[in-house]
């Protein structure tokens, strides 16, 4: 039969997908391998080869999805770039925020950069548009014709503010193409929204994969001879072939499957049922969800394969768990991935030796059909899939337990575990974003979703899962079913009662012209306005529709996501998008009966392994649990107490039949499956305390530079979990949770602790580290207890407490009064009731009161809401699985942690070293082994006693730095808690600047004695050598500004890597305000940040360079310089060169500079710059060796 056939089409990384159908509701569906070269040159192209020829007819419209553009970008095959960039932001984009990424890894390893080559540019404009350095063109043109000699044919744009006078870059874009520049990517054009770093990262992979993307996509057009050609875009509409570039390319194909799960599920909702969905798609190697109330959720700004992208993306979340997820037993709990078989060796029933996989498990537990796998497995690729290998390899595992388990009761565990991961990954969409999950319906798609989503929606109390017939392929369905879109964004950054429709009639423009361009004609065009808004000092935006009343739905949002409102606060207008959406109905929005024409195989069912037709005739039939279904492209296990019902259009509905009973976990004993999924809850409370702080948050400090932790206490205020944030405060807020409890437990205040209190403190005499770092403590009650159950507290870096200085870190300081306000476990909340006047009464003592209490206040809100968080969902968990196996595997995941420590010290040999400071005191320890006991001790003596300056560092901070230090050595994911140092004494000596009494100074103490301490460690193990060994405290401000910043240096090399440059190291990982921020929001200008070349030691393997910072200063400021190694450089060990030390100074308007020590302060005057050169890492090993 003739006719003309629409394609969509996924191209994914191993499977190209294709759904065809003719005009007259006739469908096909295909899948074949996306790369076979001695088959065919394009599998999408053979594809529709394939069906016209088999069909007849001729191709009408083709729409397409593609991983082209990730997969270039996973495996750096990209375009040679050269990036164009304002002098003194050379490095920028590579150092980033500075963070790293683990903060547990010895050998740092950041992302590669995109670019090859660097052009500085002469011209700099201010953040209110002033030129202060004129753009050089000649220069330009000598730069650019270096690079085209060179054969570099794309070059990315980014300059300082360019964002929003963008003349400069317009400059540079004519003369490159001038120039003959076959790529030209320009900041403002790519992503006009303010934050030099991420809009410099989106341009230069826009310029990275276009030139790729381009060359496929003409390829893919050549071969359709002329017909309509369409490509998905990371935000869920179509383009135009020829207007599809990089930077939107990179969920070309996961956005489909969005697309794909709406328009499949809306028939199964009435017409005046809200349209609420969580997305499920499980693969072979990872699982998307996503999360869908009416509204595509565009992320404003995505990370892909390590690169920051700020272009509109559909908000998936992924967790490594797949159907090829590698299953192990550690000697202590069952582990889950994230390692995955891959297709090569493949799980262990694939014939080619693999692993353990949860596919085994499920192979194993009948959930999958070997009969429905295709016979290509084998030494010559003709054989089924072998049950007998999976059993083998569990049996291997049930031996090694050793406690006669059976390999069902294994394969059940390992299931339950993955299950959990999954389910986390759900709540952190939903759940921690303060939507219902239960309200929600989920909709399976993927390879491999069926088979657990029974089990992932009881986790979360769902009740009903839709599976289309097309789950396999439903990105491809989904691209089928996409509007033709184009969105258009810039940054605005004024108050909401600003006038703003002069610039959104200026980009609603620009995105009708984009879809007239198409040939779409303007009344069909359909108009969507939204502004992204926040509240004054916020960084978090809700986005909202533009028109009457949005103040009021901000707040609204606000308080239902993050827990409170401001509603007397004008919000701020961050960001304004418009978005254009074409609304012809192409053929290929079919109707959902159509779906009966696509020609699959027929599905069938079998329980207890039979087989048999499950839906013999056209009426609707129900399937009790337990049954499989084998779809066409997927197997579907329905669940005990779930029934099955196929829709009209084919669609699996699954509903719970009974209600689902919630089992308390079997018993108080340690079991390897229960330990790891607590393991992984405990961690997932503390995560989610830590986005509700941050969220909630006004201070740059908390909500931008990420100063901040938040954790999880058994009763005694053992330290059970926590968020990787800032190392040096969680080995130490056990202490301040131990004063509460010696100070108040059993009404030793005459009060006792109560229901609904929460405490404050920053003493370090005390459990506090220094007073800028103020922790809240809400004790946790389970169901009718009399006594705490547990604790969470969370612990945040104010911008200011008072003290001698603004900022609250005086460089000279001489005692604790000079420092700001001390706290000293401070009732903050009476039963419910929060005590702002006794809050601003204690901020108000001393002769140096905080500066500002309004952003105290407003921190120390977060910080509570953040600790609500966590007792809420402590409680919970208390509830569902009983208050005694919660405590029970507290204590469990201790002693995981503990075990994990003792097998760490049979590998450690006893080791010393003692480390001089800047100021003449040093550090000196030594490590002593006990490889029968399997314990060690960490020795201080030898260590200088306490000082008259600032550098006495708390007893918690060395317990901090040893629990950092062991924890670290571990190669491998275990909880950082209070049972690593189970194994380890710690000597300090009373009196010495590790164990200072009060009124001691010890500002210092936090922030650069820890590094000290932690370095001599390290170094005593002969594993790592001293990183820079300072967080070079630069502080400024007057009365209007305060500002914080730590700034990064090298690493230390280890006997097998070197150091990495301009990182954060082993006590902070504190991130740094954007440049166009710190300049948009601060009277300064930043004239350059950079890696200080040749800064880190020689040696086998060297040490990491430093960084260089400029900032001149535009109002009378005091600058404040608070750090170490500046005298006496980072050292090298095993024969490795010690690194360069750190230097500061100033260099004034009138041309004189003034040299600085490492504690300095000095007043700037208008035009004044400030220098920081910070500190390189130390070698390893003799060079040449």
């Amino acid at each position: 039969m003739t006719g003309s056939w629409d394609f969509a089409i996924d191209r994914g990384g191993t499977f190209t997908d294709i759904v065809a159908r003719r005009g007259d509701g006739e469908q096909r569906v295909m899948k074949l391998l996306s790369e076979n070269s001695r088959a065919y040159a394009d599998a999408a192209l053979e594809g529709i080869a394939r069906i016209l020829a088999e069909e007849g007819g001729t191709f009408g419209a083709v729409r397409m999805g593609t991983t082209v553009a990730t997969n270039a970008l996973l495996e750096r095959k990209g375009e040679r770039v050269a990036l164009a960039i304002t002098r003194g932001f050379g490095d920028a984009l590579r150092i980033g925020t500075q963070a790293r990424p683990d903060i547990f890894a010895r050998e740092i390893i950041l992302p590669s950069m995109l670019y090859e080559t660097v052009i500085e540019i002469d011209e700099r404009v201010g953040a209110g548009g002033e030129v202060t350095v004129p753009l050089d063109t000649v220069a330009v043109r000598a730069s650019y014709g270096q690079i085209r000699r060179e054969g570099i044919e794309s070059l990315a744009i980014v300059l300082m503010h360019g964002w929003r006078f963008p003349e400069h870059e317009a400059q540079l874009a004519d003369i490159a193409r001038e120039m003959g520049f076959t790529q030209i990517s320009v900041s403002h054009e790519v992503a006009p929204l303010i934050k030099l770093v991420p809009r410099g990262d989106t341009t230069v992979v826009d310029a990275y994969l276009s030139p790729i993307l381009r060359r496929y996509v003409d390829r893919v057009a050549t071969g359709l001879a002329g017909a309509s050609l369409q490509f998905m875009q990371s935000n869920g509409g179509l383009t135009d072939a020829a207007t599809f570039r990089g930077k939107d390319a990179l969920l070309s194909g996961p956005a489909g499957g969005v697309v794909g799960m709406v328009a499949s599920a809306r028939p199964h909702f009435a017409p005046e049922e809200p349209l609420r969905l969580i997305g499920f798609d499980m693969g072979g190697t990872s699982t998307d969800v996503s999360h869908y109330a009416g509204r595509f959720e565009l992320a404003e700004e995505s990370v892909v394969a390590g690169v920051r992208v700020r272009a509109p993306m559909m908000q998936l979340h992924t967790v490594a768990a797949g159907g090829g997820s590698i299953c192990r037993f550690d000697g202590m709990r069952f582990r889950v991935g994230p390692q995955s078989a891959g297709a090569q060796p493949g799980p262990a029933c694939y014939r080619a030796g693999g692993p353990v996989t949860v596919t085994d498990c499920n192979l194993v537990l009948g959930r999958i059909d070997p009969a429905q796998f295709p016979s290509v497995f084998g030494q010559n690729g003709d054989q089924p899939i072998d049950v007998e290998a999976s059993r083998a390899r569990l049996r291997e595992i049930a031996d090694a337990i050793g406690d006669g388990r059976s390999i069902e009761q294994i394969a059940e565990g390992f299931i339950a575990i993955a299950v959990d991961n999954m389910a986390a990954a759900i709540r952190k969409i939903s759940i921690a974003r303060g939507h219902d999950v239960t309200l929600y319906t989920m909709a399976c798609f993927g390879g491999a979703g069926g088979q657990h989503a029974c089990a992932v929606a009881d986790a979360l109390g769902m009740t009903r899962i839709l599976v289309h017939p097309l789950a396999g392929v439903l990105s491809a369905h989904g691209i089928g079913l996409a509007d033709v879109k184009a969105i258009r964004e810039a940054s605005w950054i004024k108050p909401l009662d600003v006038d703003f429709g002069g610039a959104l009639t200026g980009l609603e423009a620009a995105a009708v012209a984009d879809l007239v361009g198409q040939g779409i004609e303007r009344e069909r065009i359909l108009i969507e306005q939204r502004a992204r808004l926040r509240l004054p000092g916020s960084d978090s935006t809700i986005e909202v529709d533009v028109g009457e009343g949005m103040a009021d739905v901000f707040h609204a949002r606000h308080r239902q996501r993050f827990g409170y409102a401001e509603p007397e606060a004008v919000p701020v207008v961050e960001a304004l998008v418009v978005e254009a959406i074409s609304v012809i109905r192409e053929p290929l929005r079919q109707p959902a009966a159509a779906m009966e024409q696509v020609k699959l195989p027929p599905a069938v069912s079998a329980m207890s392994g039979g087989h048999g037709d499950l839906f013999p005739s056209p009426k609707r039939e129900e399937l009790e649990g337990p049954a499989l279904i084998f779809d066409p492209t997927s197997t579907i296990f329905i669940a005990p107490g779930w029934s099955g019902e196929r829709a009209a259009d084919g669609t699996l509905i699954l509903t719970r039949a009974t209600p689902a009973i919630r089992a308390h976990a079997p018993g108080t004993d340690a079991d390897p499956v229960r330990l790891e999924i607590f393991n992984n809850l405990f961690m997932a409370i503390a995560e989610e305390m830590g986005v509700a702080l941050q969220a909630t948050a006004t201070s740059v400090n908390i909500k931008e530079r990420l100063d901040f932790s938040c954790a999880l206490f058994d009763a005694s205020g053992a330290l059970i979990a926590n968020a990787p944030h800032i190392p040096v405060h969680l080995g130490s807020m056990g202490e301040s949770i131990r004063v509460i409890i010696e100070s108040r437990g059993e009404g030793r205040d005459g009060r006792g602790i109560r229901r609904g209190d929460a405490y404050v403190l920053n003493d370090p005499y005390r459990g506090g580290t220094h007073l800028p770092d103020i922790t809240v403590i809400v004790p946790v009650f389970y169901d009718g207890a009399d006594a705490p159950s547990a604790f969470v507290a969370a612990r945040g870096h104010h911008a200011d407490v008072g003290g001698i200085a603004p900022g609250s870190m005086p460089p000279d300081s001489r005692t604790i009064a000079d420092e700001g306000v001390l706290i000293d476990n401070a009732l903050m909340v009476d039963e419910g009731r929060f005590l702002e006047a006794e809050m601003r009464a204690i901020l108000a003592t001393g002769a140096n009161p905080a500066r500002n209490p309004d952003r105290n206040i407003s921190d120390l809100r977060a910080e509570l809401a953040a600790c609500v968080r966590g007792a809420e969902s402590l409680v919970r968990t208390a509830h569902e699985q009983g208050a005694g196996v919660v405590a029970a595997y507290m204590d469990h995941v201790l002693a995981n942690a503990e075990e994990s420590v003792r097998r760490l010290l049979g590998g450690l040999e006893d080791g010393e070293f003692t480390y001089a400071m800047d100021n003449g005191a040093q550090v000196q320890v030594a490590i002593r082994v006990d490889h029968a006991g399997r314990s060690a001790t960490f020795e201080f003596t030898g260590t200088s006693p306490q000082l008259a300056d600032n550098f006495n560092a708390p007893r918690s901070i060395v317990r901090a730095a040893a629990l950092y230090v062991v924890r670290t050595l571990i190669d491998d994911v275990i909880p950082m808690n209070d049972g690593c140092l189970r194994p380890i004494t710690l000597i300090v000596p009373e009196g010495s600047m590790l164990s200072p009494a009060f009124p001691a100074a010890v500002v210092a103490g936090n922030v650069e004695t820890s590094q000290v301490v932690t370095d001599a460690l390290f170094a005593a193990t002969g594993r790592l050598a001293p990183s820079q060994g300072t967080m070079n405290n630069f502080t400024f401000g007057n009365a209007a500004y305060q500002y914080y910043e730590t700034i990064a240096g090298g690493s230390g090399a280890g006997p097998d890597h070197d150091g990495t440059d301009a990182v954060q190291t082993h006590m902070t990982n504190s991130r740094l305000t954007d440049p166009e921020i710190l300049e948009v929001r601060m009277p300064v200008r930043l004239d350059r940040f950079a890696i200080r070349r040749g800064s880190g030691g020689e040696g086998a393997h060297h040490g990491g360079d430093g960084v260089v910072r400029e900032i001149t200063f535009l109002e009378p400021m005091r600058a404040n310089i608070l750090a170490n190694r500046r005298a006496v450089a980072p050292r090298g060990i095993c024969g490795g060169g010690d690194a360069k030390a750190g230097r500061n100074w100033v260099e004034r308007v009138d041309g004189s500079v003034e040299m600085l020590s490492a504690t300095a302060s000095a007043e700037m005057a208008v035009g004044d710059r400030f220098v920081i050169e910070t500190p390189g890492g130390g070698g390893f090993g003799e060079q040449g060796t």
